[in-house]
């Protein structure tokens, strides 16, 4: 049966529908993309009820058909999960940037993960294309990273958020 604890059903597209407050997190370290994904797992498997293992390797196996890192800073590893039933996300700020392979080859230090069902289709891509415009915001990114407390990211990610699904 799939698990979603807390996680409000698709009915209008914003990061407050796909993000939990607890769901932000500051990293200080990592060493590789694979360390990150496992602290990017465990905190789904804490924020949302996921098993970590089959979370971090379905990231590492995404990542495998091609980097994540989108430039600037910025990354957006997503994988489909069976646990699943609506998306949702992880962000993380790292206070050390870790190379993404971007093709601007700026290391990343905003991290945003998202996860959805096995058949969401548009969902994903409708979530993927928000977190994407989100995090083209240089001010709002900029915003972020002079910011290492958790709840002051979430508050700085979802207020204003009313974006309407096109």
């Amino acid at each position: 049966m799939p698990l979603n604890r807390g996680i409000v059903e698709y009915s209008g597209l914003n990061l407050s529908n796909i993000l939990k407050p607890e769901a932000v997190r500051v990293i200080h370290a990592v060493s590789s993309k694979k360390r990150l994904f496992q602290d990017v797992a465990d905190l789904a498997a804490s924020s949302y009820g996921l098993t970590p293992a089959p979370v971090c390797d379905a990231l590492l196996d995404r990542e495998g058909l091609g980097p994540t890192g989108v430039g600037h800073g910025v990354a957006l590893p997503h994988a489909r999960i069976d646990e699943v039933s609506a998306v949702c996300g992880v962000m993380v700020l790292l206070e050390t940037p870790l190379d993404f392979g971007a093709a601007d080859r700026q290391p990343v230090d905003i991290a945003f993960t998202l996860f959805a069902p096995e058949d969401s289709g548009v969902e994903h891509l409708k979530a993927l294309a928000l977190v994407s415009r989100t995090l083209r915001d240089h001010t709002l990114c900029t915003k972020l990273r002079a910011n290492p407390d958790p709840s002051t990211l979430y508050a700085i990610l979802t207020e204003g958020q009313s974006v309407q699904a096109a």
